[in-house]
């Protein structure tokens, strides 16, 4: 099983990454975690435009969902015609919330290059991974992710705050892919995103094999998210995710 690191960007796409997209490849099959605003373009550096196998929508905030309407412009538009749908598991109402942004009502909608399937809590199959959804702690409908593949795992946080359920998910997890959206600071917002040290934290108590720090917020300094985490207990290798970086899990 390879990561690829596509988008890592927090809220927003920064100078150097689009936001929250993540590729997982294993035999000849390619998932996306996430498909946020600029990420198409990146997408394209490491798997052929018309390359994707299925889809996983951890929420419905543009950072993490938008690109979805680029992607059916490609796949609806080929010199050669429609090409066939990809499934794409996402919470309840995504096909309504991505045809209001494509919001091109004489256009094909959503549906003609998507197959929507809904999200809940529990493990299914897509393609040759098993993907545990749990819900996290997030202002709207959020689902954190892992996904295994011949006994190796990453687990990912989308966007989440302190959260029971992420620690379970992320239990001996080969690499979590966790979000430290915020400067470790006193008074800091519940139920809405982590600090570096709070991730690292949740990496402690999961016992997770290795801690890739993501959604990073281009307003704030990287290192002091480093920094923060270093306080959190983890005492696995830890990094700040970049656009572009591959972890091969063999």
């Amino acid at each position: 099983m390879k990561l690829t690191i596509i988008g890592c960007s927090g809220s927003f796409p920064g100078p150097d990454s689009p936001s929250s997209c993540y590729l997982l490849e294993a035999e000849g099959f390619r998932l996306l975690l996430d498909f946020g605003n600029g990420s198409l373009g990146a997408l394209q550096r490491h798997a052929g435009l018309y390359e994707v196998d299925a889809i996983l929508l951890s929420h419905l905030h543009a950072d993490h969902c938008l690109d979805l309407c680029a992607y059916h412009v490609v796949r609806t538009y080929t010199p050669d015609g429609p090409l066939p749908k990809v499934p794409v598991h996402a919470p309840a109402g995504a096909s309504k919330r991505l045809n209001a942004a494509y919001a091109m009502p004489d256009e094909p909608v959503l549906e003609n290059s998507f197959d929507f399937v809904r999200l809940s809590p529990g493990t299914r199959h897509v393609g040759p991974f098993e993907v545990t959804a749990a819900t996290m702690n997030h202002p709207v409908e959020t689902y954190g992710f892992r996904v295994t593949h011949q006994g190796r795992s990453v687990a990912y946080s989308a966007d989440t705050g302190e959260s029971a359920e992420l620690v379970k998910l992320a239990h001996e997890a080969d690499v979590l892919l966790c979000e430290a959206s915020f400067l470790d600071e006193p008074d800091l917002t519940p139920g809405l995103h982590l600090s570096g040290r709070q991730a690292a934290e949740h990496a402690a108590r999961a016992d997770a094999a290795a801690l890739v720090l993501t959604h990073l917020v281009p307003w704030y300094d990287k290192s002091r998210i480093l920094e923060d985490a270093s306080r959190g207990g983890f005492g696995g290798p830890m990094e700040l995710a970049r656009s572009g970086a591959v972890y091969d899990l063999g």
